[in-house]
């Protein structure tokens, strides 16, 4: 019986990783500090462009 119960764990566990690297990410990919700070530089520089005629 105990031996039984330990197969039964461990492919419990296995199921649950698997099942969970298959599950689709909800946190955003991390951007470091410094790359904010030049995206940031950057859509401040951009060119406006005014739709007035």
């Amino acid at each position: 019986m105990n031996r039984q119960k330990k197969l039964k764990q461990l492919f419990k566990a296995k199921a649950k990783k698997a099942s969970a690297k298959l599950a689709p990410k909800s946190k955003p990919k991390y951007i470091c500090k410094a790359d904010r700070l030049k995206l940031a530089t950057e859509s401040s520089h951009a060119p406006v462009i005014c739709a007035e005629s």
